[in-house]
């Protein structure tokens, strides 16, 4: 399977300690079952039990397979919601892919949808029904948006390749519009749900919606481009990954890999240190028609992207803020939780090989009766990367100026320069290098933090020996990080590995699961998850197509008899990423994100035509919500 856009390639030169160095010695510690060259997790030094009697996930498991469809678990149902291109606005007319232009693309659901984020209405009720669906659009496939007769040849006489072909200025002006975000009502009327076009909430958040900086960075001189003479106000958001939602009711999206939509030559800029640290290996040809995508005109604009931006979906006229105090990396999502003290903890990671998990805790407190004060949590506050060591314990560590070494002798003047190189930061501070974390999420039910590793297959093979099994790691991980008195400001917490993803029978791979494990159960490349409200994790996979079976969720109790035994869910059709997971309060709909469905094909020779099977049609991204047959909770 191709991929939009190459995580492997890290830019991390430092020598701070690589995870696996210390995941061999922290393996070396625990008990584990050996079968062959394969490891079982057990629960402290004490065996699992090999025949659990029961569990709450007691839905039937799906095989693993690959073809061209969606399959969910016999006893639900599957919805297609939402596809690309589909109107959100009563006036809008249906898809043509044919009549695409920005103005019905800005009024249209978004390309490569991917975090999903369900909001009940009215704000501050627990409304499965009637809600706000946000949900974000990472990344566009132009060789999936427009027809092959309607993009122009190379000049060069070469073949016309998909990926070859010449994107006109109006089809840029297309591609610009279908990222972003989407905010849209939707309705539930007997047994499906509906969007509601008339809604006063529907949104479409682009790359050229009016944006502020906020937090210690806003007003630094390097925020300064052609579009802010004063380094506050912005435009837009793209490449936005994963996400998360905050108890005051506002959404938080992870700006990921956003040095894709830049050109020109920024090496002699006073940022070429930063952007070779941040990485800019621009593919998209924006920059080719706007000045605002070209380094060499417009140095300072990579800048304004990177970070974390909290929306306010109920408020349809709200200006959305990048929050800088959250640091500025590759963020594949933000996720928070709220202390009995009402401090807030955020946790994010920053999506690359080589790089690292991030906390940040507020100075203010929530306050649950005061949403104006909550609106500004995320404003002022300390950033913390993570330092995992052998004795299963995390030392978190503060990027704050003038301590340690982030001073001037390293090129930091102010705390704006140590947030806007948080990479740097974090490298000086011997943070722990890790397998590509994306998302970060905090287990409503036990106060635990589960950080999703997906693979790092830069491992070279000097690194690989008897005791070093995850070199060359292409399969991905789960851990689990907590605070021992629950208290997530403390600065120690401790840490464990929650599983060894990938595939157990094959030879001289060391996976840790559940014993009991069936063939269907294990999985490869976890990249998202979702909690339901009983505290089982559901985990979304973006890689194990890699390994022949389709991307899809699996579904686990993360404590107890049944920890790590995974049972696959649903599988998603082929070339498609599974991401976005999320559930109603009452658990009874889950949605999901099924993005760049038939990736690496093309749109007159697609592997799959999903959701719509129609020759007249590419094959769309969509959201699909899935429900129990008769109702009752998903997973039962």
């Amino acid at each position: 399977m191709t991929t939009h856009y190459d995580e492997n390639q890290g830019s991390n030169p430092s020598t701070n300690f690589e995870f696996q160095d210390i995941l061999d010695q922290r393996l070396s510690r625990r008990t584990l079952l050996k079968a062959g060259s394969v490891s079982a997790l057990t629960v402290g030094c004490k065996a699992l039990p090999t025949q659990p009697e029961s569990s709450p996930l007691s839905f039937t498991e799906v095989p693993h397979g690959l073809d061209d469809q969606f399959t969910v678990a016999d006893g639900y149902q599957q919805q297609v919601l939402l596809r690309w291109g589909d109107p959100l606005f009563a006036e809008t007319p249906e898809f043509d892919p044919h009549t695409q232009s920005q103005a019905l693309q800005e009024k249209q659901f978004g390309f490569n949808n991917d975090f999903i984020g369900y909001l009940p209405l009215p704000l501050g009720s627990t409304n499965s029904s009637n809600g706000l669906l946000v949900v974000n659009h990472e990344y566009s496939d132009t060789s999936l948006m427009f027809p092959p007769e309607a993009v122009a040849a190379p000049s060069d006489g070469q073949p016309a390749t998909p990926q070859r072909r010449v994107l006109s200025k109006a089809q840029v002006d297309v591609d610009i519009a279908s990222l972003g975000m989407s905010v849209v009502e939707i309705r539930k009327q007997g047994d499906s749900w509906q969007v509601v076009k008339d809604s006063r909430y529907n949104r479409r958040i682009t790359p050229l919606t009016p944006m502020q900086m906020s937090g210690p960075a806003a007003g630094s001189s390097r925020l300064r481009t052609l579009d802010s003479s004063d380094g506050i106000r912005t435009l837009g958001t793209y490449g936005n990954c994963a996400g998360g939602i905050t108890p005051w009711g506002t959404v938080l999206t992870g700006e990921e890999n956003v040095d894709a939509y830049f050109n020109g030559d920024a090496s002699q800029t006073d940022e070429a240190e930063n952007y070779k640290r941040f990485g800019a290996r621009g593919s998209k040809p924006w920059g080719l028609h706007y000045p605002r995508w070209d380094l060499s005109k417009n140095p300072h604009e990579l800048l304004h992207m990177g970070w974390i931006v909290e929306i306010d979906p109920y408020d349809p006229n709200s200006v959305p803020k990048k929050r800088t105090v959250l640091g500025r990396c590759k963020h594949e999502g933000c996720n928070v939780h709220v202390g009995t003290d009402g401090v807030v903890a955020a946790y994010t990671g920053d999506d690359a090989q080589f790089e690292y998990i991030y906390k940040f805790i507020s100075r203010r407190r929530y306050n649950p009766q005061d949403r104006a004060n909550n609106l500004e949590l995320l404003a002022e506050g300390t950033l913390y990367a993570a330092r995992f060591n052998a004795d299963g314990t995390l030392t978190w560590l503060p990027l704050v100026f003038g301590e340690g070494p982030l001073t001037n002798a390293n090129g930091f003047i102010s705390q704006a320069d140590v947030l806007i190189d948080s990479r740097k930061a974090a490298d000086l501070l011997g943070a722990t290098k890790m397998d590509r974390p994306e998302d970060v999420e905090v287990n409503p039910v036990n106060g635990k933090v589960y950080a999703m590793l997906t693979n790092n297959s830069r491992r070279t093979s000097e690194q690989l020996d008897a005791a070093n099994p995850r070199a060359a790691n292409g399969n991905g991980q789960i851990i689990e990080f907590w605070p021992a008195d629950g208290n997530h400001a403390n600065t120690t917490f401790q840490w464990d590995l929650f599983l060894l993803a990938g595939n157990p029978q094959e030879t001289g791979l060391v996976t840790a699961y559940h014993p009991d494990l069936s063939e269907n159960g294990w999985l490869s490349c976890p990249d998202n998850c979702a909690f339901d409200s009983l505290g089982n994790i559901w985990i979304a996979t973006d890689g194990a197509e890699g390994k022949n079976i389709a991307e899809g969720v699996w579904a686990t109790e993360v404590d107890g008899p049944y920890r790590a035994l995974t049972k696959r869910f649903l599988r998603s059709p082929i070339g498609s990423e599974l991401c976005g997971p999320f559930f109603t309060p009452d658990d009874q709909t889950f949605f999901c994100s099924v993005q760049h469905p038939a990736e690496g094909s093309s749109w007159d020779q697609p592997s799959t035509r999903w959701p719509d099977f129609n020759p007249n049609l590419p094959p769309r991204p969509a959201v699909v919500v899935i429900t129990k047959k008769g109702g009752g909770r998903i997973g039962s």
